[in-house]
């Protein structure tokens, strides 16, 4: 599977993910072949790019749950788009409770875990595509760490509008390429962006203390300071890891590098503890597959390996089957004290998994 860009699709390529439209419906299922009026359809709705097959590459296997989560994320992400132009132009919030309700209904009561598949996004529409990721893995977070129901529609604001202020960095910024002077113009928009949020959501103040306790945290990681002595919001906790989670893991046009693996994207919460709230990381990692039966991974020993079964109590000592030996090893057993999984190995045709019915 590899990402094209919409002005280099080609008669004949398969796509590999569904393809909705604003309102949720179908316009093109995984496996079908690009035509002439499919790619000037694709172009006209605005996509930058879409994933496609490699010649001999199977249809990779999605859920009746991976395609309703693709389609969801389709139709909020248009929702989040129009309300954030309408907050900037009226600073009333119309619609922004009724958003996280939705989310909350179809992802804020779940006991199953969600495989979290991330979408390739733009300088156009990243924030709008992040917070809303942050927003469905808050609400699954939220869950599992038994928040009460009368906190979690001030944290899920939260979740949603704190990138608020870089929606209003003038374009053309955006096209700079110094990385030190984008995050100069990014930390003086969030400023802002606090100032509107106090603004719309005056009458819930916590909204604004989240957003901006998040904020300083994550500033005192990179830059190396001591995070201020304050009272942390269980919102804050929540939305420090689910935003950094996000941002690791996302996979982007926008010039900030190869996107984590999940694995990776976790060690780095893990080593962070002075910022990432371990009850949160935990909760994070009760909520969306980090690792999963049929991973290919790389073990500390420098040795590949085939995850057979998943450690609930430690997700990074799983079940493995070691390619070079043939045998199998609980990483969780004493005798594997000193072994780790390194990360996730993609295979020849670029996905991280085989399927399951390989394991059987």
């Amino acid at each position: 599977m590899r990402f094209v860009r919409t002005d280099e699709l080609q008669n004949g390529m398969r796509i590999a993910r569904p393809i909705y439209n604003k309102k949720g419906v179908l316009l093109y299922d995984r496996g079908s072949k690009l035509t002439s009026p499919a790619i000037s359809s694709i172009r006209n709705f605005g996509l930058i790019g879409i994933f496609v097959l490699d010649d001999a590459e199977p249809v990779p296997p999605m859920t009746p749950e991976d395609i309703e989560f693709e389609r969801f994320k389709t139709i909020k992400v248009y929702e989040l788009e129009a309300e954030f132009k309408e907050i900037i132009t009226t600073h009333r919030a119309h619609r922004l409770e009724f958003i996280c309700n939705d989310i909350l209904s179809s992802y804020g009561h779940l006991h199953r875990k969600v495989n979290f598949m991330q979408e390739i996004r733009s300088k156009e529409d990243y924030v709008y595509k992040h917070v809303l990721n942050v927003g469905m893995l808050a609400a699954m977070m939220l869950f599992r760490m038994s928040v009460q129901p009368s906190e979690k529609m001030d944290i899920m604001q939260s979740c949603l509008i704190h990138d608020l202020g870089k929606l209003m960095v003038p374009d053309a910024l955006l096209m700079m390429d110094d990385p030190e002077e984008l995050d100069r113009i990014f930390d003086n928009a969030q400023e802002t962006g606090f100032e509107m949020i106090d603004t719309v959501f005056s009458a819930t103040p916590n909204i604004k203390r989240v957003c901006v306790q998040s904020f300083n945290l994550l500033q005192s990681l990179r830059t190396g300071r001591e995070p201020d002595h304050m009272k942390v919001l269980t919102g804050t906790r929540v939305l420090t890891v689910a935003d950094t989670y996000d941002k690791l893991t996302a996979i982007s046009t926008t010039g900030q590098g190869e996107p984590m693996s999940p694995v990776l994207a976790l060690k780095y919460l893990m080593s962070h503890p002075e910022v990432f709230n371990k009850r949160a990381v935990e909760a994070l990692v009760e909520s969306i597959d980090i690792l999963r039966p049929g991973d290919s991974v790389e073990l500390s020993n420098g040795s590949h390996a085939l995850v057979i079964s998943v450690n609930v109590g430690n997700i990074l000592k799983p079940m493995v089957l070691e390619f070079s030996t043939n045998k199998m090893m609980d990483l969780s057993d004493s005798i594997f004290d000193d072994m780790d999984i390194v990360d996730v190995v993609k295979s020849m045709d670029n996905r991280y998994v085989m399927s399951k019915d390989g394991l059987s």
